[in-house]
């Protein structure tokens, strides 16, 4: 069945680095009274599997050469693929040449972003994938194991492959060598090639290659279609895993990377971190992560309702029954102990995740009307050294500490944002204000006078002392900011009458 074709046998062209069903298919092919065309590892792994295999070297006359850099790149390959067999010339010119039509092309590309180098730059392959999905309406071309069973079934059942099959294999021939280009360009982009050296400036171009890796709920609101796209090299997401809870929407998935990523930013000590639109509303740090996630919690507890909590430690059972009694969208931490796994699953719209650490893109992307906005990632230094005191009065030991914590977070609030941090807890968050006062007002509001000999981190400058005096007047005793005002030795003076330590950074941290 589906084997004859003009009174000869139909051939296949298989050469994979996937292995993955190849025997298997090629077995079904033979079955169905296919001929194998085939090379290299491929060829050899379909012989072993006791298959009759036509060496491409006995199609091309040629035989493999100059390293395996030409091996199907030959018009006995490449005529056989694009043939049109209803154009006569094309009959004509492969009956003068002794072409033979090759009916399917089964070609996967080497994963290059996985181990980069010149010589795994591939030619042959990319040129047969595009060869095949151009001629689809008569060339079947395979790319992903995933999608031989479809077509033997087919096979099997009509002898032929519909040509809404074809059509939709040859859009992801096109997508798989699109991806491999742009892994490519993205090595040269970093300066792989040795010879071109990274500028450090952003590339003149972008090539996305992203996958649909995980269908979400719904987007940003029900009405919306979401998914997560993977790129090339993939995540902590990619290796998520969920132990309980409804699946994932849109939002719990941008809030819940905004909470891996700052937990995992705040230092060495167990942390826990509680997000809420995108926005941490609580965060701490102590030498016990059940401590660190109660205080955390109770920096907003109003806000925490159906937050996310991120956690940089195994989770025990004393942190899930502290947790348990919270409406919570989503908890992720690196691992649970499984008393505390128990308790969580046991809420049945309580998402659960464990996730490897996150490594932060190299490029932010936004888009915007028919383009995007791109930028280098936001790093966060944390470095006395590299600032100055321009007070009078320096930090005490405890106030430094503080002030550490309220810079990281800080960095990952939106603007305009006050933190205010007291002995490793974030007691006032106030975020997203149009002016510096407003955003300071309600960190104090929500401090409620726990701020008191703590520290207070403003994201950007203060343009006027009245910021620097509503955090004096929030008990906050020691301050961090960039500096770069006009008016900063106003800023100075002012904390000097209060008798405040004020550090600048020199770096500012905005986020929209």
């Amino acid at each position: 069945m589906g084997g004859e074709q003009g009174g000869s046998k139909r051939r296949a062209l298989l050469s994979a680095y996937d292995k993955t069903g190849m025997v298997e298919l090629g077995r079904a092919l033979v079955e169905l009274g296919w001929e194998l065309v085939s090379s290299g590892g491929t060829a050899r792994v379909l012989a072993d599997a006791g298959l009759p295999v036509i060496p491409t070297e006995q199609v091309t006359g040629f035989p493999e050469m100059l390293g395996h850099r030409v091996v199907t790149l030959h018009p006995a390959i490449h005529g056989g693929i694009l043939a049109d067999r209803d154009d006569p010339s094309h009959v004509e010119d492969m009956s003068t040449y002794g072409i033979t039509p090759i009916d399917l092309v089964v070609v996967n590309l080497y994963p290059f972003s996985s181990d980069p180098s010149v010589e795994l730059i591939d030619i042959g392959g990319p040129a047969m994938v595009r060869a095949a999905a151009k001629n689809h309406a008569q060339v079947t071309v395979l790319v992903d194991p995933a999608d031989y069973d479809v077509v033997l079934s087919e096979l099997r059942a009509t002898g032929e492959v519909s040509a809404a099959t074809r059509r939709r294999l040859a859009r992801d021939a096109f997508a798989h060598t699109a991806a491999y280009d742009a892994a490519i360009v993205s090595w040269f982009d970093e300066g792989g090639a040795g010879d071109l050296p990274g500028s450090g400036e952003l590339p003149r171009t972008l090539h996305l290659s992203a996958t649909r890796a995980q269908e979400l709920r719904y987007g940003e609101n029900p009405h919306q279609a979401g998914a997560r796209y993977s790129l090339p090299g993939g995540s902590c997401w990619d290796e998520a895993v969920q132990h309980g809870g409804k699946e994932m929407s849109y939002l719990n998935v941008y809030d819940t990377d905004a909470a891996w990523r700052l937990v995992h930013s705040l230092g060495d000590l167990p942390a826990a971190v509680v997000i809420k639109h995108a926005n941490p509303c609580g965060a701490a740090v102590g030498n016990d992560i059940t401590v660190a996630y109660q205080r955390a919690h109770d920096c907003d507890p109003v806000s925490a309702y159906g937050g996310i909590v991120a956690l940089n430690r195994v989770v025990p059972v004393s942190l899930a029954e502290a947790l348990a009694p919270v409406f919570t969208e989503v908890v992720v931490a690196p691992g649970y102990e499984d008393e505390a796994l128990e308790v969580l699953t046991a809420k049945k719209n309580l998402r659960v995740l464990t996730a490897p650490p996150p490594v932060a893109p190299p490029l932010e992307l936004r888009s915007i009307t028919g383009g995007l906005l791109v930028q280098t990632k936001d790093e966060v230094v944390v470095d006395r050294t590299a600032w100055r005191v321009v007070t009078e009065r320096h930090p005490t030991e405890e106030e430094w500490l503080d002030l550490e914590l309220a810079w990281r977070l800080v960095a990952r609030v939106t603007s305009n944002t006050i933190v205010l941090v007291k002995d490793g807890q974030a007691v006032g968050i106030g975020a997203g204000q149009q002016n510096r006062r407003d955003a300071g007002r309600i960190a104090a509001e929500k401090a409620a006078g726990r701020a008191v000999g703590g520290a207070c981190a403003s994201d950007a400058f203060f343009p006027f002392r009245d910021g620097l005096d509503a955090a004096a007047a929030a008990g906050a005793t020691a301050v961090i900011q960039p500096g770069g005002s006009i008016r900063d030795e106003e800023v100075i003076e002012a904390a000097n009458e209060q008798g405040l330590a004020m550090v600048f950074t020199g770096q500012r941290h905005f986020k929209h």
